[in-house]
């Protein structure tokens, strides 16, 4: 049956099935590279400063892959630039496989850091105009098949860490989303419903300034999904280096608090819908920002110094706070996504593309602060800055507003 004989919740049904499978390729492509970080750091040489300076050629790429993708699906579709940013991050991931040195690595992550913004902002404009059309929320959900992808990467990379090269696995794992994003694209709701326009029955601007009055509200869940996607960062790519250089756990294993990291995250998000409905999206992501950071930054205070005498016990306490952080961040980002899609006169991709700016640059830039801050003090002491921006998170849920389905 072709697209034009279907009805649109036909078609918005057949989107959300594709949704699922690219968030989950999204995911998958993006933390590809995350089982492989303390090999690839090592390879080349690079102490916890340094490789935190590296870590800025994702910052360069996403600032404008966020901006740029804002734009293109305003004035074409969301649908042609998640297409053409399914063929650019399988790129910039195979690139990063074949760094054999700092110069091919940042190419390689400049690339990826703009993909996965620019993809990003026209994946979660496309996934609002999947609800709109089913009259479901799907958004947590879909970020679920996101933690799904993170997981899968990062189990599977640890698995197989002590059987290939991270060439080798870089690159198998490039070729397989490459093709799998050519067929679930293809399904994506296309330019005459995706809503890239805005509502019909109001009028949007495709552009707003940065600062203003008008832009504050944009600000304020910027500010929330920055802080939100820094500890996300921060936890896939310090976690491993944490784990093997400061609390001496071994090769494969290093993965466990990413792992329990993305397990958690991927039942709170696959729950978010139900628990958005139950307690409203303020207060998930409020008790969520402050429960979670809580418990935490206790777990790391106690466990990294008892893995001196006792490794086991303190990985397993490391690894509850890990997953006390997955579990409480899981809806934020759906959530501050969601509102800024909702704001009345704004066209949901440029308020989603204008708290990109702000976040997803902040996601890539956060790792390499915390590497700053290991490299004056220590990698433990770095993590205290992820954990007090689940209480920042928390505070500025208060902005929250979601637009009702009708």
């Amino acid at each position: 049956m072709s697209s034009g004989a279907l009805t649109i919740y036909q078609r918005g049904i057949r989107a959300r099935n594709a949704l699922w499978a690219s968030f989950f390729l999204l995911g998958f492509a993006g933390i590809a590279w995350v089982p492989r970080i303390p090999e690839i750091k090592d390879s080349l040489g690079l102490s916890d400063g340094q490789f935190g300076l590296v870590l800025l050629g994702s910052t360069l790429g996403a600032i404008p892959g966020a901006q740029i993708s804002g734009r293109l699906v305003h004035m074409h579709s969301s649908k042609l630039v998640i297409q053409i940013s399914g063929v650019l991050l399988p790129i910039g991931v195979a690139i990063m496989g074949a760094a054999d040195s700092v110069a091919v690595l940042l190419v390689g992550m400049f690339i990826t850091g703009f993909s996965v913004a620019f993809m990003d902002i026209a994946i979660n404009a496309q996934a609002v105009a999947v609800e709109k059309h089913t009259n479901g929320r799907w958004m947590s959900t879909f970020h679920g098949l996101w933690s799904v992808g993170a997981f899968g990467a990062t189990l599977i990379g640890g698995l197989i860490a002590n059987l290939v090269s991270p060439q080798t696995n870089l690159w198998l794992f490039a070729g397989l989303t490459f093709f799998a994003f050519l067929v679930s694209n293809t399904f994506l709701l296309s330019a005459d419903i995706d809503g890239h326009l805005g509502e019909p029955d109001e009028v949007t601007e495709s552009k707003i300034p940065l600062f203003g009055k008008e832009s504050l509200v944009l600000w304020a869940l910027g500010i929330g999904l920055m802080a939100s996607l820094i500890p996300e960062g921060g936890s896939y790519e310090w976690s491993g280096i944490l784990l093997q250089d400061h609390m001496g756990i071994g090769k494969g294993l290093n993965a466990a608090a990413a792992t329990t990291f993305s397990l958690a995250m991927i039942a709170s998000r696959l729950l978010g819908d139900k628990s958005f409905e139950r307690w409203g999206y303020v207060n998930t992501v409020k008790y969520g920002g402050y429960i979670g950071g809580t418990v935490w930054g206790a777990c790391l205070a106690v466990g990294i110094p008892l893995s001196a005498s006792h490794q086991t016990w303190g990985l397993v306490i490391v690894c509850i706070g890990f997953a006390a952080a997955g579990i409480g961040i899981g809806p934020f980002f759906p959530a501050f996504n969601l509102a800024a899609a909702s704001i009345p006169g704004v066209a949901p991709s440029v308020g989603l593309a204008r708290i990109g700016l702000i976040a997803i640059a902040a996601y890539f830039a956060g790792p390499t602060l915390m590497g700053g801050i290991a490299e004056a003090t220590s990698l433990p002491v770095a993590f205290a800055f992820p954990v007090l921006l689940f209480f920042v998170a928390g505070h500025q849920s208060k902005y929250i507003k979601v637009r009702k389905l009708n």
